[in-house]
């Protein structure tokens, strides 16, 4: 499951999963031709990893982060960030405000979004795939 392309943007929560070897998300994220990743997935992934102290989650992480393209945000990112944001807050379904940056990266970028969190639903205008 991929756009026209064979691209797709990663959410944290894949990411995580994948590392921790979960078959069936290896199948979906290898049939991808490229990966993106955000920045802030990156941040959330690095921190997970220096919270524990592992050395070894640091290296895979950046293996992964090294094999991915590297979103980062401009000034068209943040237009759609507040965009977004104003729209969850009118509709009164917030977000974790780290997601609503990957939310934007992937309306920017018209990427389809890999995630396990169910509330990307709430954002209008992105592609998820709820794996």
């Amino acid at each position: 499951m991929t756009n026209e392309t064979g691209a797709l943007l990663l959410d944290t929560s894949v990411v995580i999963d994948y590392l921790r070897n979960q078959p069936p998300l290896h199948q979906k994220i290898q049939a991808a031709a490229v990966l993106y990743i955000p920045h802030i997935v990156v941040g959330e992934l690095l921190c997970g990893a220096y919270t524990t102290g592992s050395e070894k989650a640091l290296s895979h992480i950046r293996e992964f982060c090294d094999a991915c393209v590297l979103l980062l945000p401009t000034e068209n990112t943040a237009e759609h960030y507040a965009r977004i944001k104003a729209a969850l807050a009118q509709a009164g379904t917030p977000i974790p405000e780290n997601d609503i940056w990957i939310a934007a990266a992937a309306k920017q970028y018209d990427l389809p979004l890999a995630t396990r969190d169910k509330h990307f639903s709430h954002v209008s205008g992105i592609n998820v795939f709820h794996w």
